[in-house]
């Protein structure tokens, strides 16, 4: 009789949730029982911990149920739901530079941080110190469908649930063998994904409980940037080079002769290149040139470096998992419940090869590997810039006192040199999550139901980096005055010719001059909760038919998180590896919160004229955390059924999400954030007048500097990043608001007819962040804010210098907003013999996208933009889906609208015209099912079966995990058409 109670919560929450949004799969109607009874089944919905006859959800709910589940062929939860119009995409597997190995759920463009991710209602384990949570740990083939809330559920759930919630919802009855294999790989051969599962569930003797084991495997293959004709080259955002030969179908320009090798080309690439470019730090263009590959240098640039080639579009993954469920029913009240999932992944990233990038070096003019017309170039330089005022002893060690420029001193310079004889660079994240969950579960006093459970979870990862240059080593390695020995005295070092072209570095001194660093991650969550719900039945008004529900509960949960990176990765300021863009240091902090809630749910009329049934809806939770201290969190709303067929529901909530680990336990370090431009570099150098210039030397620039130093390159700056231990950052908290109605008619000739309309706002304050390098540049140089510019640390008037660095310490920001409205239909046409057409379909359209991080610096509207600081956000999108359904035959086409979007247009103007705007995108994908025999279903799948190309926009439009590839590979089918294949067989 238990299995019987509390199992109905989960078969019936899909009903509630299509009350509560209807969606692009079928609704089931809601339960028609209005009273409370220990044989009475009862609902839970997500977004409350109420279970109730004929439960319904104040809040919008999108529901994926397993139907459509099988239509997506997809064995990784992250691409299912970034397909969706609620979402924006996260890290996945098609983020690469700057992914951290995991696929994460960005509800409402908010952040992945400010998104829940619960399974079957509980929290599932963090795989980082950010507190995100990496969904392939999500065990894909035990999933019965998803719930998405919408807006702030903090009432319920606590922390975290500002954009809203998501929660996996598993099947925990299942009975029978189901073995289920999926294939896919794309048009041109390659990006296979294959993915194996084997779940077996079994009812135990006389039905007292049941068990479940699901075990599964998947593997995606790697595609490259350079397997695809955009990727081939990179193409850049400002001037547009290499557009016209990406339209023609031509190779990259190589670089001239002397200046060749191995993707050495004329545009569209990196100025750490092939052969050394070499500059005088603190110079400007005095002395500045670049080798040739026979060791001359030249005051001409004549290459960059193509680095698209070596990129992932998609990266490679693998994936072991194990999930055991199982109940026990002790008596017919009372019944104790657990739960294990683990699963082990393996995820590579890879960039272009290391190089010494912006790394200062302070270099021996007599080193003997330097040619003579080249240390003749260095001469000469260096004595202009001593002419000049721009050589001084920050920048020149006289070392024989004669106040000139000669071979027996030292100078510091930039050698931007890429090291292709170290390989590429990679980046493998190893991890493994664990999770139990263990509880008891009854009812008393008849029909009370309790619940207490404990559950813990680990996360650990550990990440290797190889490839890179040993930029300390390489220091070393220049000192040296007879090009065999080092002036260190380690007999292990090997001198360094980086005045050469490709051989220049032979594979000793590789050996000497690579870096390979690891960093290893740990978090730990564990929580105890304890609740209550039920009736209270001396509390009814008369003729609402049902009395106050209520539920009541405590929690305790303590989470815990550490990185400790290696001695290599520590070195201050830019760790021993080149081309990192910056050091680490060790992460050790956590929290501890406890947290009373409680929720009700009050009819208030029930079979009146115009208001057929009218319910309230409320919640209250109060949390204590040991370091951000007491909040409180509440909601109130309403469901009001005017007629039969009619449902308005009204949500307000206040929700609050505290400080993670790595907000309030970072250390400060340094490293790399997009930016547009420096005003004080050569880019500007015609702009700047004196008030400009003025407030140039203020950050630490001398007045032969100004408009004489590079400007940031491949669009990111140095940054000074980590927590403010004087001023930590206290809790966000936001205000949530949805209304909607519902309307699910009777037609003759249709069948489960739902329309629901909702609108909803969701506005955050105290956004806990960052001020963007830009926005600091900008509210220095533009508006002459003394705050802002003492934030700008410069090493030689540069700020491309490792060192150096804009200051952008983690806050408490002004706010970000998020408003739109949300339209959900779903309906069938039943066609006698001919079976029965379905159409279901999501619309999303933003009212309002933007954030804003002072009084002081302009909003940043990401409302149908793009640009360094707004991923894609298109104003409108939407998801519909057809189905024929007829005898053993399910055919099905999902059309995919994504809205044309515009550059920021504060970005706009240094823009190439072509990439200032992407058009509207349409997909479609075709899925078909037969069920071969009772026990065997075969599927077959196309994704954009119109092969639709990406988007071109450069590959400095927006954030460098975004913009890959010169399109953004997350927002946009960057692969072409995909095949998939499936086959499932049950008994």
């Amino acid at each position: 009789m238990l299995k019987n109670k509390i199992s109905l919560a989960v078969k019936h929450a899909f009903s509630a949730g299509v009350v509560s949004t209807a969606l692009i799969y079928a609704p089931i109607s809601v339960a028609e029982e209005t009273k409370v009874d220990k044989d009475v089944e009862v609902i839970s919905i997500t977004g409350s911990r109420i279970r109730q006859p004929g439960a319904m959800s104040a809040s919008p709910i999108i529901s994926i149920g397993e139907k459509e589940l099988g239509f997506q062929q997809e064995p990784e939860v992250e691409q299912i739901l970034r397909s969706l119009p609620a979402t924006v995409p996260g890290d996945g597997s098609n983020a690469n530079n700057g992914s951290a190995g995991a696929s994460t759920i960005n509800l409402r463009g908010l952040g992945a941080e400010r998104s829940l991710v619960l399974m079957n209602g509980r929290r599932m384990i963090p795989f980082n110190y950010n507190g995100e949570v990496d969904t392939s740990t999500i065990p894909s083939a035990l999933i019965e469908r998803i719930d998405i809330v919408t807006g702030g559920a903090s009432a319920v759930y606590g922390s975290d649930a500002i954009a809203g919630a998501v929660n996996i919802v598993l099947k925990d009855d299942f009975q029978g063998v189901v073995f289920d294999a999926k294939h896919s790989e794309t048009g041109d051969g390659d990006g296979d994904k294959d993915s194996f599962s084997l779940t077996l569930g079994s009812n135990l003797e006389d039905d007292k409980g049941n068990v479940v084991l699901s075990l599964g495997w998947m593997k995606r293959d790697q595609i490259l940037l350079g397997d695809r004709p955009l990727g081939l080259l990179g193409i850049e955002t400002k001037s547009g080079a290499n557009y016209e030969e990406f339209l023609n179908g031509k190779p990259p320009v190589p670089a001239p002769d002397a200046c060749s090798g191995p993707n050495s080309v004329e545009s569209g690439g990196s100025s750490t290149a092939f052969p050394t470019r070499f500059a005088i730090v603190g110079a400007g263009d005095t002395g500045r040139g670049q080798f040739r590959n026979d060791g001359t240098l030249a005051a001409t640039d004549c290459s960059v470096f193509n680095f698209n080639p070596y990129n992932f579009y998609q990266t490679p993954s693998e994936k072991y998992s194990a999930t055991a469920l199982g109940s026990y029913n002790i008596t017919d009240d009372h019944q104790v419940y657990s739960s294990v999932n683990f699963t082990s992944t393996s995820v590579d990233a890879q960039v272009a090869p290391s190089g010494t990038f912006g790394t200062v070096f302070n270099l021996p003019l007599a080193n003997p590997l330097i040619g003579d017309q080249a240390r003749q170039f260095m001469l000469d330089g260096a004595a202009q810039a001593l002419t000049a005022g721009a050589l001084d002893n920050t920048n020149w060690q006289d070392v024989n006192g004669n106040g000139v420029v000669d071979e027996a001193d030292y100078l510091s310079v930039q050698l931007r040199r890429r090291t292709l004889e170290l390989g590429a660079r990679t980046e493998r994240f190893d991890s493994t999550q664990f999770q139990l969950v263990t509880g008891m579960t009854g009812y008393f006093l008849d029909d009370w139901q309790y619940d207490v459970s404990y559950q813990y979870g680990e996360s650990n990862r550990t990440t290797v980096r190889g490839g890179y240059t040993n930029v300390a080593n390489i220091q070393n390695a220049l000192d040296t005055t007879d090009g065999v020995t080092c002036k260190n005295g380690d007999s292990t070092c090997v001198p360094i010719n980086l005045f050469g072209g490709l051989g220049s570095i032979t594979e000793e001194m590789a050996g000497y001059a690579q870096a390979i660093a690891l960093q290893q991650q740990k978090y730990s969550q564990e929580i105890f909760t304890a609740t209550v719900n039920g009736s209270l039945d001396f509390i009814e008004i008369p003729g609402a038919g049902a009395p106050l529900a209520m539920s009541f509960g405590y929690e305790k949960r303590k989470e815990k998180g550490l990185f400790e990176p290696d001695e290599c990765l520590k070195l201050a300021p830019a760790s021993c590896q080149g081309g990192a863009g910056g050091n680490l240091q060790p992460i050790s902090g956590g929290f501890s919160v406890d947290e009373l809630f409680m929720e009700g749910y009050l009819p208030v009329l029930d079979g009146l004229p115009g208001a057929e049934t009218l319910d309230v809806e409320f919640g209250f939770r109060w949390a204590d955390y040991d370091s951000v201290g007491n909040n409180e969190t509440w909601k109130l709303g309403f469901n009001w059924r005017p007629v039969s067929d009619i449902l308005v529901r009204v949500m307000q909530q206040q929700a609050t999400r505290a400080p993670n680990v790595g907000e309030i336990a970072s250390p400060v370090v340094t490293g790399l954030d997009n930016a547009q431009s420096d005003p004080c570099s050569t880019a500007n150098a015609d702009n700047i007048d004196e008030a400009l210039k003025q407030l140039c030397i203020s950050t630490g620039m001398t007045e032969a500097q100004v408009g004489n130093v590079q400007n940031v390159i491949s669009g990111q700056a140095q940054v000074i990043s980590g927590t403010d231990p004087l001023n930590t950052p206290g809790a966000e908290e936001a205000t949530t608001f949805t209304a909607g109605i519902v309307w699910t008619p009777e037609f003759d000739v249709l069948e489960n007819f739902t329309i629901t309309l909702d609108y909803y706002d969701i506005s955050i304050d105290d956004v806990i962040g960052e001020y963007s390098a830009q926005e600091i540049l900008d509210s220095c140089y533009e508006k002459a804010d003394s705050v802002a510019c003492n934030k700008i640390n410069r090493i030689g008037g540069d700020l491309t210098i490792a060192g150096a660095g804009i200051e952008q310490l983690t806050t408490n920001l002004k706010n970000q907003r998020a408003e739109g409205i949300e339209l959900g239909f779903n309906f069938a046409v039943m066609m006698d013999e001919m079976g029965e057409l379905q159409f279901s379909g999501n619309v999303n359209k933003y009212l309002t996208q933007e954030s804003q991080s002072d009084g002081l610096t302009p909003v940043i509207d990401c409302k149908g933009k793009f640009s360094t600081s707004c991923d894609p956000v298109s104003e409108l999108r939407w998801v519909q889906r057809t189905s024929w359904v007829w005898e053993d035959l399910t055919m099905s086409l999902q059309w995919r609208h994504i809205d044309g979007v515009d550059m920021e247009l504060s970005q706009a103007a240094n823009s190439f015209e072509k990439f200032r705007s992407i058009e509207s995108y349409d997909y479609f994908d075709l899925f078909a099912s037969y069920h071969a025999t009772e026990n065997i279903v075969v599927n077959f799948g196309i994704d954009n079966i119109l092969e639709k190309e990406p988007p071109v926009v450069g590959g400095e439009a927006g954030s460098t995990r975004a913009n890959s590839g010169n399109t953004f590979p997350s927002n946009y089918d960057v692969l072409g058409r995909k095949f998939k294949m499936g086959i499932k067989v049950q008994f």
